[in-house]
């Protein structure tokens, strides 16, 4: 990092265009965020707002915008700043650009008549960019319906969809799936904004789990159903290293953060959309993509460990291992109106470091669950056609 710059915006122009080989490169997108979110909190003080504007001048595209501000936003909380809107706020605008080697950050902070200008820079390498070498994700599309997919369970020749209103049973025939019979849902009010659901399929029996609905059936000799009220607990698998029950909170779309370890012990996390298991030197820590809008570590207690690169709402942990890393799949950050994309992380020293590159779909990621030991089910809206699309993801290794 550079020291800082007062002076007009002339001064600022300088300092793009020529301050890039005096910088210290971070190691990471994340270490460079931090650092100006460290300098823009202290030159605030305790108290003061602080307005963020972005601005992006490089090759990379949206996504990487908003996980640049909500990356800066919630490291600028952990060094005792907070943005907002006010007469004596603290202007801080963020330029993203990039030179042959280096992606830079270029941030400018006014308060009141005094103007500071701070530069970081990391490898372009490290952005975004595959952490080794013939490791890829691969996805295969299951099924596609009008309706919204909460989620859809395979077990051999069987599959099965979970929908805001029904339950489908379908059956393999060649290379196509038939539908055999539906179970209309009833639920006990009004569903929430945002709906999600849960489906575990041990054939011959399921379970189906939807907010304030609980859900039993089974598939031979034919399909039947016995929903009741309820909010038990939510099973999240990841892969098959860990699982966790988590409680989803009535009439939202997060879990409100009560959580049972496999070991039966009860504990209490931030309320969070999504979690993932992931090992690092003979031990286990949970990912968890807050309701606040970023991620963080925890350990097996699910205490606070450290903060993570700005992922979308979705993770899940799978086993497909390549070196020795575990990982976990994250769509990225976006406003969910825009195409997506899952990308797979490894962690390693506390530090989320990218596996492969990101994949790509036609629409807005809806639904992220680990759905085997080394797959996760991916849903999508498509943006062209309207329509959802459920694929399921795999690690490739040595492709």
């Amino acid at each position: 990092m550079i020291a800082a710059v007062n002076g007009r915006r002339a001064a600022w122009a300088a300092l793009l265009l020529w301050a890039a080989p005096l910088a210290s490169a971070a190691e990471n997108f994340d270490g460079a965020v931090r650092e100006l979110a460290a300098k823009a909190a202290l030159l605030a003080g305790a108290g003061t707002p602080i307005s963020i504007a972005c601005r992006n001048a490089s090759s990379l595209d949206s996504a990487d915008v908003a996980r640049l501000r909500a990356t800066f936003e919630n490291l600028l909380r952990q060094a005792g700043g907070h943005a907002g809107q006010g007469a004596a706020a603290v202007e801080v605008s963020l330029t993203l650009s990039e030179n042959a080697t280096d992606y830079l950050l270029v941030e400018e902070a006014r308060k009141g008549d005094e103007r500071m200008v701070w530069i970081a820079a990391w490898k372009r390498a490290a952005a975004g960019q595959p952490a080794v070498a013939g490791v890829g994700l691969e996805k295969k599309l299951a099924w596609e319906q009008e309706e919204q997919i909460l989620d859809l369970a395979i077990s051999g020749d069987t599959m099965l969809v979970l929908a805001p209103s029904r339950i489908t049973l379908l059956a393999r025939h060649e290379d196509r799936w038939e539908q055999r019979q539906t179970v209309r849902l009833t639920p006990p009010g009004p569903w929430p904004r945002d709906l999600r659901g849960r489906l575990r399929l041990s054939a011959p029996r399921f379970e189906a789990l939807l907010p304030g609905l609980a859900c039993q059936g089974a598939i031979e000799p034919e399909l039947s159903l016995d929903c009741r009220p309820g909010d038990q607990p939510w099973m999240l698998a990841s892969g098959s290293r860990a699982l966790l029950a988590a409680n989803f909170a009535p009439g939202r779309n997060y879990f409100d953060g009560r959580v049972v370890t496999q070991t039966g012990a009860a504990r209490s996390a931030p309320p969070f959309f999504s979690a993932a298991s992931v090992e690092d030197r003979a031990s286990t820590y949970w990912l968890l993509a807050l309701a606040d809008g970023h991620a963080e570590l925890f350990d097996n207690n699910f205490n606070a460990l450290a903060p993570l690169p700005s992922w979308g709402s979705d993770l899940a942990g799978i086993d497909g291992r390549c070196g020795a890393a575990t990982q976990v799949l994250a769509t990225r950050a976006s406003d969910g109106n825009e195409p997506d994309a899952i990308q797979s992380w490894a962690v390693a020293d506390r530090t989320a470091g990218p596996l492969t590159a990101p994949i790509l779909f036609p629409g807005p990621v809806t639904a992220l669950w680990t759905s085997g030991p080394d797959s996760a089910l991916a849903v999508i809206r498509n943006l062209a056609s309207g329509r959802y699309e459920a694929y399921v993801v795999t690690l490739a290794c040595g492709s």
